[in-house]
């Protein structure tokens, strides 16, 4: 946004909004401490927030830092979007790395290289900026609230970030990485009985298949046959940061509808034989890049395997987001949309070799299940007949298949080798596909015999 551009009725409704909050924090018994600290009520735009995180990073105790990380809280939360990027296009590079302080540091440990020569060294290094985010998490909600400012920050479009909020990103990322380990997670199973503010979340958050109101819902969490599970953080109660829903069914399913279909036969959980994973949905913008999805199926594998010991297969019933416009590449986007024998054929090039970056899989539902270990199991066509299942993959959907003995093996030739586990079935479609083509026999899959679906 232009700082120049003239202010409409909006603007300063928000503005003044801005204004009154910092008015009441300096008019509060705050703001003697806020005063003796130097933040005024006299500036404009994002210099208010700036004050304030100044404040925060020159405190000597910790008496006063949850009151002062309220209060900056109070006023972001108060602030346009505007003054927002302002502080965080700023602020980083207003608190740069004490050079000083690291040169003196690095003589010491030169000189002494004892264990108070090595802490001197980490105190130095670190940066002003993590500093802060420490202290603001001292604010009530001061997590949740904390992934809030990285949504916004998140919101900038790339391009148009600059190397401050850049670099405040990987300070954010770095610290959630660290605040939101799996190991301190709580998993949850997600019920009707569940509280109402928790299945509103569940409804709001659904990112794969829409849940169509409060009776889709209890479709999807209330049967004997159904399961919704989530992580759970102790500073977010009863907000998820990434859920599944899981279905439990005699054989792999190879459509949706036959999973969330309004109409269907519940069936004895004690009668079932698979484990399907159908929906995985993160819910937490700001914590994009952080690693949960692959913990919490592995975490309900073992759950399962405990409640229902008889299970014998734990595999997904996935989209397949990017393989509509990978296909438009290769063949034009005015191409003729080929039948459901030949659209198998082309899911099964595209999934094993078409690849992005680093060699790992283009589409990012596949690098997310094989990078977890899982296999590439079966391919079905028509499989997804709502209009964001034709937009993104012309009704594809695929299964990937869990098995926990070959997990690691799987990642293995993966990571290392570059190769896709995948069933015989697949094999044999890309096969077909090299065959119609002329071309030699695909070797960048490995084949595994099939479950019987």
């Amino acid at each position: 946004m232009s700082p120049s551009r003239t202010p409409n009725p909006t603007d300063e409704q928000a503005t003044g909004r801005r204004r009154n909050a910092l008015d009441l924090l300096l008019n509060s018994g705050l703001g003697k401490l806020l005063r003796g600290l130097g933040v005024t009520s006299r500036r404009s735009g994002g210099e208010g927030l700036l004050e304030i995180a100044d404040a925060l990073l020159s405190l000597r105790g910790r008496a006063s830092g949850p009151a002062l990380a309220s209060a900056f809280f109070d006023l972001y939360e108060a602030s346009d979007a505007e003054a927002r990027q302002e502080f965080l296009a700023k602020v980083h590079e207003r608190h740069p790395a004490d050079t000083k302080a690291i040169d003196k540091a690095i003589v010491r440990w030169n000189e002494k290289r004892d264990e108070a020569a090595a802490l001197a060294l980490n105190h130095a290094t670190e940066l002003p900026s993590h500093r802060m985010i420490n202290q603001l998490n001292l604010a009530p909600q001061g997590t949740q609230r904390l992934i809030g400012l990285r949504e916004d920050l998140l919101a900038v479009p790339r391009a148009s970030r600059s190397s401050g909020m850049a670099a405040l990103d990987r300070e954010l990322e770095s610290a959630f990485t660290a605040w939101f380990n799996a190991g301190f997670l709580e998993l949850r199973r997600i019920a009707w009985d569940s509280p109402a503010s928790l299945l509103e979340r569940i409804i709001r958050y659904e990112a794969v298949h829409t849940i169509h109101g409060w009776d889709d819902l209890r479709r999807r969490v209330e049967p004997v046959d159904r399961r919704c599970y989530g992580f759970f953080h102790p500073q977010m109660r009863d907000d998820p940061l990434i859920f599944v829903e899981v279905a439990l069914t005699p054989q792999l399913p190879g459509a949706i509808h036959e999973v969330i279909a309004e109409e269907r036969e519940t069936m004895d959980p004690r009668e079932a034989s698979c484990a399907i994973f159908y929906s995985i949905s993160n819910c937490q913008v700001g914590l994009k890049g952080i690693p949960f999805g692959n913990h919490l199926i592995k975490r309900v594998v073992g759950l399962l395997k405990e409640e229902l010991p008889h299970l014998k297969t734990f595999a997904t019933l996935s989209p397949v987001p990017g393989f509509a416009k990978w296909l438009a590449s290769e063949r034009g986007t005015d191409a003729r949309l080929p039948g459901s024998g030949e659209l198998k054929h082309l899911a099964a090039r595209y999934l094993v070799e078409a690849k992005g970056k680093g060699g790992e899989p283009l589409d990012p539902v596949a690098r997310f299940h094989l990078g977890n270990g899982a296999r590439l199991e079966a391919i079905h066509a028509n499989a997804d007949l709502s209009s964001n299942g034709q937009k993104q993959s012309h009704g594809v959907m695929v299964n990937y298949l869990y098995d926990l003995d070959e997990i690691e093996a799987n990642y293995f030739a993966l990571t290392e080798v570059g190769t896709i586990a995948c069933s015989r079935a697949v094999q044999a479609l890309l096969e077909e596909s090299e065959g119609k083509k002329g071309g030699k026999k695909n070797g960048a899959a490995k084949g595994r015999d099939s479950v019987p679906a």
